[in-house]
C-alpha cells in the first residue's frame, strides 16, 4: 500500500447507526469479512488473534470477548481451560454466526447483542478474569481512540483484580505504521501507554510482545511487518 491509496475513513464518516443490519459479508472461503466496504477481519491474522486469546485466557475462568468477526480468537480461547466467555458483537449477521457458532463450544458461552457502549454499562464489576477487545471502529472520528473508550470507561472495573486485558486496533495500528512510525514499540509507547495509564493501569503491570507477519499485499488496512500483543493486568 501506498500512503496515496484511499483512507479506511473519509473525513467526517460514520458507520455507526446502519453497522448493526448491515450485511455481513463474509466471502465463499470464509478468508475475508466485509461489512458497509469496510475491511473488517481477514484470516491472515489467524497468528495474531491467536496471540491475544492466549493473553486474554491466561488466567481462565471468566473472559470477555469484545467483537467476534470470524470466530478465529474466540475459537482458540475455547480451547484453553476457562469456565465462561461472553462475547459481545452488534451486527445481525455476524451475530447469528456467534449464535451457531456457541453450540458447538466445549465451555458455557454467553452471547450478548449490541455495541459495546450499550452493553457493557450493564456488566457487573470485578467480574471478568480476562478481557479481548477488537472491535471495529465505526467513524473516522473514533478511528484511532475507539480502544480508550473502553478502556478508560469500563476495562479496569470489569477485571477481577489479577485480571487481564489485552486488545488491538489493528484498522489505527496499520495507518499509524504505514504514515507516521517504523517502529512498532515506539508507536504503541507513544499513541497507547498514555491512555493505558490514564485508565488506572500500572506501567510495571504493562508488557508487550511481538511477532513477525506477512500481510497479503491486498490488505487495505495493515502492511507492516510486525504486530504487537499488549499484557495488561489489574493490580
Amino acid at each position: 500500500m501506498t500512503s496515496t491509496a484511499q483512507p479506511i475513513f473519509s473525513k467526517g464518516e460514520t458507520c455507526k447507526a446502519s453497522w448493526h443490519d448491515a450485511s455481513a459479508g463474509y466471502n465463499e472461503t470464509d478468508t475475508h469479512l466485509e461489512i458497509m466496504g469496510k475491511p473488517v477481519m481477514e484470516r491472515w491474522e489467524t497468528p495474531y488473534m491467536h496471540s491475544l486469546s492466549t493473553v486474554a485466557a491466561s488466567k481462565g475462568g471468566r473472559v470477555l470477548e469484545i467483537g467476534f468477526g470470524m470466530a478465529i480468537a474466540a475459537t482458540k480461547m475455547e480451547s484453553f481451560p476457562i469456565e465462561e466467555h461472553w462475547i459481545i458483537e452488534c451486527n445481525d449477521g455476524v451475530f447469528a454466526r456467534l449464535e451457531n457458532w456457541a453450540k458447538a463450544q466445549p465451555h458455557k458461552v454467553v452471547p450478548l447483542k449490541g455495541l459495546w457502549e450499550e452493553v457493557v454499562p450493564t456488566l457487573p464489576a470485578n467480574h471478568f478474569d480476562g478481557i479481548l477487545y477488537d472491535t471495529y471502529p465505526l467513524s473516522e472520528e473514533t478511528w484511532h481512540t475507539h480502544q480508550f473508550d473502553f478502556i478508560k470507561g469500563h476495562a479496569h472495573r470489569l477485571l477481577k483484580t489479577g485480571g487481564v486485558l489485552t486488545y488491538c486496533n489493528l484498522t489505527s495500528w496499520g495507518e499509524l505504521l504505514k504514515t507516521k512510525y517504523d517502529n512498532i514499540e515506539k508507536m504503541f509507547e507513544e499513541t497507547q501507554m498514555p491512555h493505558l495509564l490514564q485508565a488506572g493501569f500500572k506501567k510495571e503491570k504493562i508488557s508487550t510482545t511481538t511477532m513477525d507477519i506477512a500481510p497479503p499485499s491486498d490488505c487495505k488496512y495493515y502492511s507492516f511487518n510486525k504486530m504487537i500483543t499488549p499484557t495488561i493486568v489489574k493490580e
